[in-house]
């Protein structure tokens, strides 16, 4: 089997996740690393992954490896957001490669950003490559997962969907669009200031949900509650003290007119479990017929997320070029085997 040569572009915690999990997955060579953290340029990447030795060093110089010839694929993990990543996505494509990136916002960028949208499938299609944003959420869970559980309905009237999750996992960054430490009164003038963000990607859920299934939904609302925690927690990235905000509950609302179709909440903490909260996704389709889905616990977060990314590798790379999104592509799986690499119509 011809192995998939792949460039991890972003070492941080969800970074080096997926490289260390292509590292060990036969149908994969790794052929760079990027990162500008001093401490691991120069270093060879199997060293600052915890694994063997690659024969590869990190390098805070993508110029130096985006060759289109050497690489076929570029996995990114640096931001949540399209406009922060959008010079780097040029510089990947412009290089003529494809690219799965993490970028929340990525899962369905012409929900927010139409205009950056429009022009990363010109410049993928003028460079023949494609590029799809995904994760455990958006990406899989609330909008992926939702479409294929009306694939045998009649009729959709309204969707809930809501995950209850664990944010232990994931970095700084995510910490910082959580809220996660702040005091409570530090959190909602963080939602009224826009530096706390909270779920990054219900917006590009709903605009996915809403144009497969013609659902219609012509505005939504969002909401951001903070969690306060009343019990000490700490994780390799944080610590939340009691009285500190310990996550965020964000609902989104869709709306036909003046109805209520879509409903999504995300209640997303660190260390449920210290509170007795115990986590899950849950989806619910009023229709014909009505269908009730729950997987508890949750689809665990940062895992699927390194998961999904690198299982969509090979489905990218085959990819007609363009910007894509879950609902275009074969839908990924488990990489076990070397038919798992192949293409799937």
């Amino acid at each position: 089997m011809e192995r998939i040569r792949v460039v991890q572009w972003g070492l941080g915690a969800m970074g080096s996740g997926m490289a260390k999990l292509m590292a060990g997955k036969e149908g994969f060579q790794l052929v760079g690393g990027i990162d500008s953290r001093p401490d691991y340029v120069g270093k060879d990447l199997g060293e600052v992954l915890g694994v063997d030795h690659l024969g590869v060093q990190v390098t805070d110089d993508p110029a130096s490896v985006l060759d289109k010839d050497k690489v076929d694929c570029v996995v990114i993990a640096t931001t949540s957001w399209v406009e922060e990543q959008m010079d780097d996505l040029r510089t990947i494509l412009k290089a003529g490669i494809n690219c799965v990136s993490i970028a929340e916002e990525m899962a369905s960028p012409e929900a927010q950003s139409p205009e950056l949208a429009k022009e990363l499938d010109e410049l993928a299609k003028a460079n023949g490559v494609s590029i799809i944003g995904t994760g455990v959420n958006p990406g899989l869970s609330m909008d992926m997962l939702v479409v294929a559980l009306t694939a045998g309905c009649h009729e959709v009237t309204s969707i809930e969907a809501s995950r209850v999750n664990d944010l232990s996992p994931y970095g700084p960054t995510v910490m910082r669009t959580q809220g996660v430490g702040l005091s409570e009164e530090e959190f909602l003038k963080g939602v009224e200031d826009g530096s706390v963000d909270g779920h990054i990607g219900f917006p590009e859920s709903a605009r996915m949900i809403s144009d497969a299934l013609g659902l219609g939904v012509d505005r939504i609302e969002q909401r951001r509650e903070p969690i306060i925690s009343t019990v000490r927690r700490e994780t390799p990235h944080i610590v939340v003290e009691p009285g500190m905000v310990a996550g965020c509950k964000q609902t989104l609302l869709g709306y036909r007119g003046d109805e209520v179709v879509l409903t999504l909440i995300h209640p997303q903490q660190v260390l449920p479990e210290l509170e007795g909260q115990g986590t899950g996704d849950y989806i619910t389709i009023k229709g014909m017929p009505e269908i009730n889905m729950q997987i508890t616990p949750e689809y665990a977060g940062g895992t699927a997320t390194k998961g999904i990314a690198v299982n969509c590798v090979p489905r990218i790379v085959e990819a007609t070029p363009g910007l894509k999104n879950m609902l275009d592509i074969p839908v990924p799986a488990a990489l076990m085997g070397a038919s798992a690499y192949r293409r799937r119509v």
